[in-house]
């Protein structure tokens, strides 16, 4: 399955917010979309950063709640690792484990064209296996 696939299922919605947003401003949008994670970007397109729930506890841990009041740029992740819509789920589910990372960004000619979570990952997978155990049913029955 491609990453592409997965996109036309949930979506190319991405939130982001900008590097000078606060990290009180950052949460209230993971509380509002429901979310883990969101891109740091000036533009909507451009990526500068992710940053997730687990940058503010290990910062919250570090600095205390004045992080809070902080830029999300001071505790983003600056090095983000990418997709394209064209790579296969197998290959980002071994990058994600590898790197323990949650959230990839999708970049296609150069902009923001998506996000996939191990939750979306690991979905493309149970599917993938239910559809060949169907498979394997149905040529055993014949």
């Amino acid at each position: 399955m491609l990453i592409g696939t997965i996109l036309q299922g949930k979506g190319t919605e991405v939130a982001t917010v900008r590097p000078d947003s606060t990290v009180a401003a950052f949460l209230a949008v993971l509380a509002e979309k429901n979310i883990g994670a969101v891109v740091v970007s000036e533009d909507g397109s451009s990526i500068a950063g992710i940053v997730s729930e687990r940058d503010v506890v290990r910062r919250l841990h570090d600095r205390g709640a004045a992080v809070l009041e902080d830029p999300v740029s001071s505790i983003m992740t600056a090095e983000v690792r990418t997709c394209s819509p064209d790579d296969n789920v197998d290959g980002l589910r071994h990058t994600m484990t590898t790197h323990r990372i949650r959230h990839v960004p999708v970049v296609s000619a150069g902009r923001l064209a998506g996000i996939v979570s191990i939750g979306d990952v690991v979905k493309s997978a149970i599917e993938t296996l239910e559809t060949e155990k169907a498979h394997l049913v149905d040529y055993l029955h014949r």
